[in-house]
C-alpha cells in the first residue's frame, strides 16, 4: 500500500479463499482481531476440522500485505478475546502473546469454538471457552490446560449435535451468559422452542428466554448492561440486562430480511465495540448503533443505520478503519453447484460509510398469532429511525376485540395512548401512521384474552 493511499470498500487482494478440495468447504470470516499492529483473520470451514482445508489463520500487516500463518489450524472457529491480565490474544484454539508468538491448544482444535469469556472466580488465570455443541471449558491461559466443566445440552436440556447451535458467551455483572440459536421450521410452527438465552451465577444455570439467540456482549462495568440479540417468528429481539435492578427486558426490532431465519443462516451477527465507548449491532440484516448505558433501567439510543445483504462473520476497528469480514460464497456441501471456489471478502472503510447502504426498512411486531392476556401490554417494538409506517391488527376470536396502541416517544418507559382499534371477529384492521410521525417505541394492549397478531411494516 502506498504511504498515503486511502480507500473504502472490498480489497480483492485480501480475499479469503479456501482450497478447492475435496472436500470443498465454505470459508467464512469467523474472527477479526487487531493485535499489536497487525490484523488477525481467522476463518471457519463448514463443520469441524477435516470438512475443508485452506481456511485457518491469516495475518495482515500495516502495509496491507497478508500471509497465512504457519501455525494456523483449519476448523470452525468464531471466538476472539483479549486476556488483559496476561496480555494474550485468544483467537480460535490459538493463544498469541504481544510478540506474535502463537501457541495452539491441541485439546480444542476439534471443537467448534464460538466464544470466550472472563472467568467468574479466577479471571487472572482462567477463561471460559464455549463450543457450538454445548461444550463449556475452563482454559488456563498460562499452561493451556483445559477442563470440561459443563455439557450444556444436558444442563439446559437442549438437543445434541445436529440440534443445538451455541453461538456466543459473555461475562459481565457477575454472571456468565450464553446463547444458542437453534431454530428451524418446527420452531416457526410452534412445535418446539429449542433456542436459549441462559445465565450462570457461578452456582447454577437459569433460563432467561427460550427463543434462539445468536450474540451476547457488553461493555463490562461501562454501563453495567448486557445485550443479547435473537429472534422469533414475530420479530428480531434484543434482550437487555441492567444491573441496577437485576432484570432482563425484552425489546423487539423489525427484520430487514427473512434470510436469517434458520440457525445455519445466522453466522454470525455481532454486537461489537467499534468507535470509542459505544456499540454497533448487526442484527437480521440491519446495522444499529447502540449505547451501553441504560438510564432508569431503560435502553437509550437504539437507532437503525442501514440494511445490507452481506453475511457478516465479524467486524472491528483497525488503523482508523472499520473492517468487516463476510461469508460470501460456499459450495454448501454440494448444495450450491454453481459455486466453484469458496471465498469471502474483507471490507475496509469508515464507520460512517454504513449510512450509505440500504435505507432502514423492515417488518415485524410484538405478536404473530400469539396468545395474549387482556390488559397485558406487548413487548416494546422499535419505531424510531424508519420512514413510512403501518400497523396490522387481527385476532382469532369470534367476538370483537379492541386493541389500544401506545407509544413511548421519549424512550424512557412513559407510555401514551395513540389510538384504539376495534376488530370484529375474524376481521382485520390496519392503520397507516401520518407522514413524519414517529416515537421511540410502540406497543399494543388487547382488551380480551385471544390469539392476536400485531405486525408493523416499515418502508
Amino acid at each position: 500500500m502506498t504511504k498515503h493511499q486511502q480507500f473504502s470498500g472490498v480489497v480483492p487482494a485480501l480475499a479469503q479463499v479456501a482450497d478447492f478440495g475435496p472436500p470443498r468447504s465454505e470459508i467464512g470470516v469467523g474472527c477479526l482481531m487487531p493485535w499489536c499492529g497487525k490484523l488477525y483473520v481467522l476463518n471457519y470451514v463448514s463443520h469441524r476440522k477435516g470438512t475443508g482445508t485452506g481456511a485457518s489463520l491469516r495475518v495482515i500487516d500495516e502495509n496491507m500485505d497478508m500471509t497465512r500463518h504457519k501455525d494456523g489450524v483449519d476448523g470452525t472457529y468464531a471466538n476472539r478475546f483479549v486476556h488483559f491480565q496476561s496480555s494474550q490474544l485468544i483467537i480460535g484454539p490459538h493463544v498469541i502473546d504481544t510478540n506474535h508468538h502463537v501457541r495452539t491448544v491441541a485439546a480444542l482444535t476439534e471443537v467448534r469454538l464460538t466464544g470466550v469469556a472472563a472467568h467468574l472466580t479466577d479471571p487472572d488465570n482462567l477463561v471460559y471457552v464455549l463450543g457450538m455443541e454445548g461444550e463449556l471449558f475452563e482454559l488456563n491461559v498460562h499452561t493451556l490446560e483445559t477442563r470440561l466443566i459443563f455439557d450444556l445440552t444436558k444442563e439446559l436440556k437442549t438437543p445434541g449435535e445436529g440440534g443445538c447451535h451455541f453461538k456466543d458467551c459473555n461475562t459481565a455483572c457477575g454472571k456468565l451468559v450464553i446463547v444458542n440459536n437453534d431454530y428451524s421450521e418446527s420452531d416457526f410452527l410452534g412445535k418446539t422452542k429449542l433456542g436459549n438465552l441462559a445465565e450462570f451465577d457461578g452456582r447454577s444455570w437459569s433460563m432467561v428466554d427460550n427463543n434462539p439467540y445468536v450474540c451476547v456482549n457488553s461493555a463490562g462495568h461501562f454501563g453495567n448492561t448486557i445485550f443479547a440479540s435473537g429472534w422469533d417468528r414475530a420479530s428480531a429481539i434484543l434482550n437487555v440486562y441492567t444491573a441496577a435492578n437485576d432484570t432482563w427486558q425484552r425489546y423487539r426490532l423489525p427484520k430487514a430480511s427473512h434470510c436469517w431465519e434458520h440457525k445455519w443462516q445466522t453466522e454470525w451477527p455481532r454486537i461489537r465495540a467499534i468507535e470509542h465507548e459505544r456499540l454497533m449491532m448487526d442484527h437480521h440484516g440491519m446495522w444499529y448503533e447502540l449505547s451501553p448505558w441504560a438510564y432508569s433501567n431503560r435502553v437509550w439510543g437504539i437507532r437503525p443505520i442501514s440494511t445490507h445483504l452481506w453475511v457478516h462473520g465479524d467486524y472491528c476497528s483497525w488503523r482508523g478503519m472499520l473492517v468487516v469480514g463476510a461469508d460470501n460464497a460456499s459450495a454448501e456441501f454440494g448444495g450450491n453447484v454453481l459455486c466453484a471456489e469458496p471465498q469471502s471478502g474483507l471490507w475496509f472503510g469508515r464507520t460512517d460509510d454504513l449510512w450509505k447502504l440500504g435505507k432502514p426498512a423492515g417488518w415485524g411486531g410484538p405478536w404473530w398469532n400469539t396468545q395474549v392476556t387482556a390488559g397485558e401490554p406487548s413487548d416494546p417494538f422499535l419505531m424510531t429511525g424508519f420512514d413510512k409506517k403501518c400497523i396490522h391488527l387481527a385476532h382469532q376470536s369470534s367476538g370483537s376485540v379492541t386493541f389500544t396502541v401506545e407509544v413511548d416517544f421519549l424512550g424512557d418507559g412513559s407510555w401514551h395512548r395513540y389510538a384504539a382499534y376495534k376488530v370484529d371477529g375474524g376481521g382485520y384492521v390496519h392503520h397507516e401512521f401520518p407522514s413524519g410521525f414517529s416515537a421511540h417505541w410502540i406497543r399494543v394492549v388487547s382488551n380480551a384474552n385471544c390469539v392476536a397478531t400485531a405486525y408493523l411494516t416499515y418502508s
